[in-house]
């Protein structure tokens, strides 16, 4: 026998990785290119919004890892990191502690890079199960640019430190799943164990691939005849079992507590108790109400075109293929792994939708469904290879398919370091400033260090910007950290001094046609800095008028400006100062897209960014939207809890006029309030009046005369439907309270409206219960009733009852005579059953007949001692009618029925 030297027995690793190098040189090529091309663009994206917190998040968890039931533990339990696995955070925490222990910049690029390097690692796997399922390594290597060239992706490579990891252990799980069904052993199920804890520690979600190993070994189970072969089967997944439980148990710390706080870290996890408002489709989109194609759009709009049609062939393909044969499908392991790809990228939708998880920032968190999504796509790029069988033509494809790759690289390279906000063509990207009213372009404020990094290339020893605090000051001193020191020194954030404040594009706030220093994508402002106004200048001229109110602060309004000021006042009291700003317009209509079904546009925002010390004095100002608008202020702290509200109209002044216009006029009702129409407003007037008659909020329910008029939302309950406070309604006028309010502009039937005292202070739902202290109902056109009746005079009625029902030009009329507004007090019940079941809206199919209530006020009048009501049928041919009048809780007092036809 010949036995190998020491020195060649030594070097016989680093022969085999030659080897392995020469035998896939393309994913070796394309891997080294890749990771110079990261090391060249490293120091271009700037430190994200969550950066900061997640290193705290890491150092929380290491401390009470450490600390165990002792002094910080008290700290840590109400403290979010114990939800946070830290997996991936703290070699990053320890990593950067390491090298950048005296300065911040090499502490984040330190993360930048780690964060890259462990993104290309997610390629490697992405080549290697593509090879072990393909046996194919051109194949192979487009597998793996798919996983890493998705443009928003290789952005976030660099600074999300949550998303990515996640995206990449889930390549890291599949790979390992795909080995251990082929290999079959303990040791490979032990490691796919590890590998799932680990992923349930970045996310939750990751729960799904701990449920599927399970299901897929019960397939195994079901197909295996001998005994030995089902032990083997139980064991390994038993092994899986504990391996993944015990992993994701010693990475959470917060886990060691006991029992119930796996269940707790479970519903957290699951479906965070977080909501914010972003811009999905035009409109303001809630992160625990999302429209039920979000994610699916979202997905379908930010990743390049050509790799969606690649993914949506290889799943076609896959189910059509299984479909004809499921059971050669599950015994074939190329296609079930393609099942198992489907299944990865398609249940965590449902997830979401069954568990009510809450979601933002797009599909960021689920940006793990790209890593199914791209092997999928490298199926559909085999299969459509594979039908042509000239080798000329499969060449054309794979050509084909590095066009795609070429245009994406080149699309990314037209908006570096910006890919986070790519978008392809399903949307609009080039009409100017069109696009960040639509969708929220940018969540993580990366953009700060482009827009400081423009301001720092003047020549001014010294800039000073707004970095003391709020969201878009947190974001300026993030990115301070990582730009060079020399720069870094050069900013001042002296409060008394500040010449620029930093606008952040996701905010929708401040509109950039003041900035100096503004960073675009596909013609779009993301970030500016914007000139801070002169704050001096704007608090002397408003302050030669009376103030609006005076409380905690006295508050201006002067040439479209709210002005602020609290005097005595240091800078000290100002620095955490949080206000909400909500403004609500005479009419809705006004209102930007994203704010229509609030009633009212919010703006947030700390005070140093808007204000200035001025002798004493601290003084804000925030300019108003264009539109008429009454305000509402208030200041919170930290908690979210709030400190002092004001209420009041930007301009009381106009209630003045308004109350002139109907001293004249006999109002529509009485009551605590008179209430008046005219030109298409209701008016509400009490003389006299002190503030305190006017606090408890008002409601106001419109009928119109054709239920069609009605938003969508509204059309179950026959009404539209809104609250207000008078506060931002109105004023009280040299001892009259005084309020308006617009109308819809729809023919309107009847109006019921009052004030109401409620434990909310959101708008009240119409079935919502209250206390209601009066309220009145009148029709909004009591003189057509006249015609009515007339209509009707010389008809035999349809049904005699207490009232009179006629059917006339698809109304029904109903006539009471002699009558009193006694008689009419009970509501009207009307039941329609249609010819075809088929025409009952869905919500009515099951009682077979279309209901509707309502009060004869405001559908109805008293005209010359006739009680005369009427109300539209539907438009579909009617079988029966039953109708009559009722008392809440009891049987009808009294009701007829008529035949339809």
């Amino acid at each position: 026998m010949i036995s190998a030297s020491p020195a060649v027995a030594g070097n016989a690793p680093l022969a085999t990785a030659g080897r392995a190098l020469a035998r896939h040189w393309g994913a070796t090529v394309a891997l080294t290119l890749l990771l110079i091309a990261g090391l060249a663009v490293l120091d271009d994206y700037g430190v994200s919004a969550d950066e900061e917190l997640q290193s705290r998040y890491a150092s929380a968890n290491l401390i009470y890892a450490a600390g165990g039931a002792g002094g910080d533990a008290v700290i840590f339990e109400h403290h979010p990191a114990k939800y946070y696995g830290v997996a991936f955070e703290l070699p990053l925490l320890l990593v950067g502690r390491a090298v950048g222990e005296s300065d911040s910049r090499a502490f984040y690029l330190s993360r930048h890079l780690l964060g890259h390097l462990f993104y290309l690692v997610g390629g490697l796997f992405a080549y290697l199960l593509a090879r072990r399922l393909f046996n194919n390594r051109l194949l192979a290597l487009f597998a793996m640019l798919l996983f890493l060239l998705h443009p928003r992706l290789y952005s976030h490579s660099f600074y999300n430190s949550k998303d990515i990891p996640t995206f990449v252990m889930f390549m890291m799980t599949l790979f390992l799943a795909d080995r251990a069904f082929k290999r079959d052993t303990l040791r490979s199920f032990l490691l796919l164990g590890i590998s799932v804890g680990i992923l349930m520690n970045l996310r939750a979600i990751g729960v799904v691939a701990f449920a599927a190993v399970p299901a897929m070994r019960a397939l195994d189970l079901y197909f295996a005849l001998a005994r030995e072969e089902r032990k083997r089967i139980l064991l390994s997944t038993a092994v899986f079992l504990i391996a993944g439980a015990a992993t994701l148990y010693a990475s959470i710390p917060y886990l060691w507590i006991g029992p119930s706080e796996w269940v707790e870290w479970w519903r957290v996890a699951a479906g965070f108790p977080f909501t914010i408002y972003e811009v999905f489709r035009g409109e303001a989109a809630s992160s625990s109400n999302l429209p039920p194609d979000y994610l699916a759009t979202w997905f379908s709009i930010t990743s390049p075109p050509f790799m969606l049609i690649l993914g949506l062939v290889g799943a076609a393909v896959i189910l059509r293929r299984s479909a004809a044969s499921p059971r050669a499908a599950l015994a074939n392991s190329r296609l079930r792994f393609g099942l198992l790809l489907i299944g990865c990228f398609t249940l965590p939708f449902a997830a979401v939708i069954l568990l009510d998880s809450t979601i933002y920032n797009a599909w960021r968190q689920m940006q793990f469904l790209w890593a199914p999504f791209a092997l999928l796509a490298a199926f559909g790029l085999r299969l459509i290879a594979s039908y042509f069988k000239q080798a000329r033509l499969r060449a054309a494809v794979y050509g084909a398919a590095g066009a795609g790759f070429a245009a994406s690289l080149v699309s990314m390279a037209l908006i570096h370091p910006h890919q986070q906000i790519y978008f392809n063509f399903l949307v609009d990207r080039v009409t100017p400033e069109l696009l960040r009213t639509q969708y929220d372009m940018d969540y993580w404020g990366v953009p700060a260090r482009d827009a400081l990094e423009r301001l720092l290339e003047s020549n001014a020893p010294k800039v000073t910007v707004n970095a003391a605090s709020g969201y878009g000051g947190r974001l300026v001193e993030n990115n301070l950290f990582i730009i060079p020191k020399s720069d870094r020194e050069r900013v001042s954030t002296d409060m008394a001094n500040e010449a620029y404040v930093f606008a952040y594009a996701y905010d929708h706030r401040l509109p950039p046609t003041s900035a100096a220093h503004t960073v675009k994508v596909y013609n779009n402002t993301i970030a500016a800095l914007v000139s801070k106004p002169d704050i001096e200048a704007i608090y002397k001229a408003a302050a030669a008028n009376e103030p609006l109110v005076r409380g905690a602060m006295d508050i201006y309004v002067h040439n479209d400006q709210a002005v602020f000021v609290k005097e005595p006042c240091v800078e000290a009291d100002t620095r955490r100062w949080l206000f909400e700003l909500r403004t609500i317009p005479r009419n809705p209509e006004d209102l930007p897209r994203r704010w229509t079904a609030h009633g009212q546009e919010r703006l947030d925002f700390y005070f140093p960014g808007f204000g200035a010390p001025l002798d004493g004095k601290c003084a804000a100002s925030l300019p108003l939207p264009e539109y008429h608008a009454s305000l509402r202020l208030r200041q919170r702290n930290l908690s979210g809890y709030t400190i002092w509200e004001a209420k009041f109209t930007a301009n009381p002044e106009s209630h003045r006029a308004v109350r002139s216009r109907v001293a004249d006029q006999e109002p529509a009702a009485r009551a605590v309030f008179d209430v008046h129409l005219a030109d298409g407003e209701l008016i509400y007037v009490k003389e006299p009046c002190v503030e305190a008659d006017a606090e408890p909020r008002f409601f106001l329910h419109v009928t119109p005369q054709r239920a069609t008029d009605l938003p969508e939302r509204w059309r179950a309950y026959g009404f539209e439907g809104r609250d207000f406070d008078f506060f931002t309604r109105g004023a009280v006028i040299d001892g009259a309270c005084v309020a308006s309010t617009a109308l819809p502009e729809y023919p309107i039937a009847g109006i019921r409206t009052g004030q109401f005292i409620s434990g909310h202070d959101e708008p009240r739902q119409p079935d919502a219960p209250i206390g209601d202290l009066w309220e009145a109902k009148f029709t909004a056109n009591p003189e057509s009733h006249r015609a009515v009746r007339s209509r009707v005079a010389d008809q035999e009625p349809a049904a005699r009852a207490v009232f009179d029902v006629h059917l006339a030009d698809g109304e029904l009329i109903y006539v009471k005579e002699p009558c009193v507004e006694a008689d009419a007090e009970p509501r009207f019940f009307l039941h329609v059953t249609p010819q075809r079941a088929t025409d009952l809206p869905e919500r009515w199919r099951a009682y077979g007949f279309e209901g509707r209530d309502f009060d004869f006020f405001t559908r109805g009048a008293v005209i010359d001692g006739a009680c005369v009501a009427s109300t539209a049928l539907p438009e579909y041919p009617i079988a029966g009618i039953r109708t009559g009048q009722f008392i809440s809780g009891r049987s009808p007092s009294w009701s007829v029925t008529i035949a339809g036809g």
